[in-house]
């Protein structure tokens, strides 16, 4: 069997049978890898504490025909503080729910790891509302799988500016030619709000948010679930367990 080194970040884990267990992987080349971690299960595992839900990890496998076989396993980042705080753990389990949906086997995804690196370094760091590090990760993979939510443009005609009209259907704001009857008007804070929650690589302002306009990061919060929910179209059943303030 031909063997090959990937660095990945585990999604989520199965049992199988009494020693062995089966992961799904979100690598940096090979897209989501499935594969089988022999006896890690067994007391004294050589690895078997190395490839826990969120760890990011450097990995050897031989190629399998179902499923690949982990040959050895190096943690890069445990991110032990997510796992063990029930908040930080419900929004990584969220963040990595829809990786695990979205991810292809086979087909490199490179801004998909890095987004999902980013958004576990930034629960690592215990922050005081985690959700909101939740709600900008899944507007940002919706973008990268093409649902980008429009908010400096009409999301129809592409008419630019800041409109106050907000569509799950029509992927962002509306100008008032193109909303429909009973399209919901907002607050300009939310349309900032949904603004900064999909700018790539806006990780340190989130907090603000919270802190400077909560009502409107609350609403922004709730079009962020429809919108990825809509469009993706996935019921996000980790969700329900992410704490809000």
């Amino acid at each position: 069997m031909a063997t090959y080194r990937e660095q990945g970040i585990v999604l989520r884990t199965y049992k199988l049978g009494e020693t062995d267990r089966i992961l799904h992987v979100c690598t940096q080349g090979r897209g989501k890898v499935r594969a089988v971690a022999k006896g890690v299960r067994r007391p004294g595992s050589r690895f078997g504490g190395r490839l826990e839900p969120y760890s990011h990890v450097d990995l050897q496998l031989y190629e399998g025909r179902n499923l690949d076989i982990v040959n050895q396993a190096e943690l890069i980042a445990p991110h032990a503080r997510v796992r063990e705080d029930f908040a930080l753990s419900a929004c990584a389990g969220t963040m990595t729910e829809l990786t695990d949906a979205v991810a292809q086997e086979g087909e490199r995804d490179n801004a998909l790891f890095l987004l999902l690196r980013a958004g576990l370094q930034a629960l690592d760091a215990a922050p005081p509302d985690p959700a909101v590090f939740v709600d900008a990760f899944l507007l940002r993979l919706a973008s990268i799988v093409g649902f980008h939510a429009f908010t400096d443009a009409c999301a129809v005609c592409r008419t630019p500016g800041e409109h106050a009209f907000l569509s799950v259907k029509a992927g962002g704001t509306l100008c008032a030619t193109c909303a429909p009857t009973g399209t919901r008007a907002v607050d300009r804070e939310v349309v900032h709000a949904v603004r900064l929650l999909g700018a790539p690589g806006e990780w340190s302002a989130l907090p603000s948010i919270v802190r400077d306009h909560p009502d409107a990061q609350r609403t922004a919060a709730s079009y962020v679930r429809a919108f990825v929910e809509h469009h993706l179209d996935r019921r996000l059943r980790s969700y329900d367990l992410v704490p809000r303030a």
